[in-house]
């Protein structure tokens, strides 16, 4: 099949690189997001998030006329749809909201021989659910779950695998699993795929693919969970976490990963759930693992308060107010600007609520930030690690690194401060 024009329907994380990478390779994609500031700065040739060289990349697409962005679906030969997969309340169920407008808005731009991918990472069975909100929008054309492989559309699943920061070179590079409702679906959406990636496209079933993303994020996160409980234990034992798991790692056979402040964006914070939702008497270390990973900030937010009293005790002359925390980080992981489900964000925004002095935010990666109250500022390293009485390192920025502990009381999440 001849692939002339590709629709993204995202423009965020993973939609823009996407689009970016199919436009680089001379192919028209026309990219639709709800957003219309986003589209409107796409047009403009410059981009609205942050993603090392993407800017580039996007500014010779745009010039060159292989990327164009709208607010309204337009015919294409191929769909790929990359929009948000969030909880729905506070019980962890999928919502697929998204998704099911996603599929509404580009199914009157549907025509027969048109190929449709859903990238969202999403529970088991979401992309039939996707084919059956098709099929009830466009009963004119057939679909795989009724009509197999002599369907008029093809549909598959094809998760995003890349790493924040390194996504350009991650999509080409990387390799993809591709699940489609029919063998025939999987065909022609690996030879979609193969018009840019160089790493190997594997093919399975959409329930297969759905579930191999969950995995994935599912297995870091139990070792991430690991790490952030060693790192409670050893607090409670007076050891060196980081010490430890350096002299730990030098055994061949073990690779115990760094703790952190706890687990975010909209990955590995989300995904494991996915499964608990789908299979919740089964999946019990899944959970569990979750459950740790959850509960790391509400231990740091203590440790905070611990160092703030421990420096009231040194400095007896002084009251809680004239105390300055100042919090290093606050995107879900380093140098990025993405603050999905950020530990370190729920942290800092804990901070300023409960703390009656002034906390001094440093993050590189943002122009501005809006949380609780006014007694908040965002400000360089240089004004906090000199000015601040409380310090709390929660995101190892690189900008953080090899640079001497600030004075006064410490909270490191990330053994950054030797």
């Amino acid at each position: 099949m001849q692939f002339n024009t590709v629709s993204m329907v995202g423009l965020g994380y993973i939609g823009l690189p996407t689009a970016a990478v199919f436009a680089s390779r001379k192919i028209k994609v026309i990219g639709v997001d709800v957003n219309q500031k986003a589209v409107d700065t796409i047009n403009r040739g410059e981009i609205h998030i942050v993603e090392p060289d993407l800017d580039m990349v996007v500014h010779a697409a745009v010039k060159e006329g292989y990327l164009r962005a709208t607010t309204v679906p337009e015919p294409a030969d191929a769909f790929l749809i990359a929009v948000p997969t969030p909880f729905r309340g506070d019980d962890h169920d999928p919502d697929l909201s998204y998704i099911e407008s996603a599929a509404k808005a580009i199914a009157p731009a549907l025509k027969k021989g048109n190929l449709v991918i859903l990238e969202s990472t999403s529970p088991v069975g979401a992309t039939e659910q996707m084919a059956g909100w098709l099929a009830e929008a466009r009963p004119d054309l057939s679909f795989p779950q009724s009509h197999g492989e002599e369907s008029d559309i093809r549909i598959a699943h094809c998760p995003e695998r890349v790493l924040p920061g390194h996504v350009l070179r991650e999509l080409v590079q990387n390799d993809r699993i591709i699940g489609g409702m029919t063998p025939k679906c999987s065909e022609v959406a690996c030879a979609l795929y193969k018009t840019f990636v160089e790493g190997e496209c594997i093919t399975t079933n959409a329930r297969t693919a759905e579930m191999c993303k969950l995995t994935e994020n599912s297995f870091r996160d139990v070792n991430i969970a690991f790490a952030n409980e060693l790192s409670v234990i050893c607090d409670k034992l007076d050891i060196n976490v980081w010490e430890l798991i350096r002299l730990a790692n030098r055994h061949p056979r073990v690779n115990i990963l760094q703790p952190g402040p706890g687990v975010g964006g909209h990955c590995i914070a989300v995904d494991p759930w996915f499964i608990v939702s789908k299979t919740p008497s089964e999946a019990r270390l899944i959970r569990t693992a979750r459950e740790v990973n959850d509960a790391k900030p509400k231990w740091v937010l203590q440790k905070v308060k611990s160092a703030i009293r421990n420096y009231l005790e040194e400095n007896s002359h002084k009251t809680e107010k004239d105390v300055v925390v100042a919090c290093y980080g606050v995107a879900f992981k380093p140098d990025i600007d993405d603050l999905r489900e950020s530990p370190a964000l729920s942290i800092v925004a804990e901070v300023i609520k409960e703390h009656s002095g002034l906390t001094y935010v440093v993050e590189p990666n943002i122009n501005q930030l809006s949380l609780y109250g006014e007694n908040q500022m965002l400000v360089s390293y240089e004004e906090a690690a000199t000015q601040a009485h409380v310090h709390v390192m929660l995101v190892d920025h690189t900008q953080f690194k090899n640079v001497c502990s600030p004075g006064g009381s410490v909270v490191d999440c990330r053994g950054v401060w030797k």
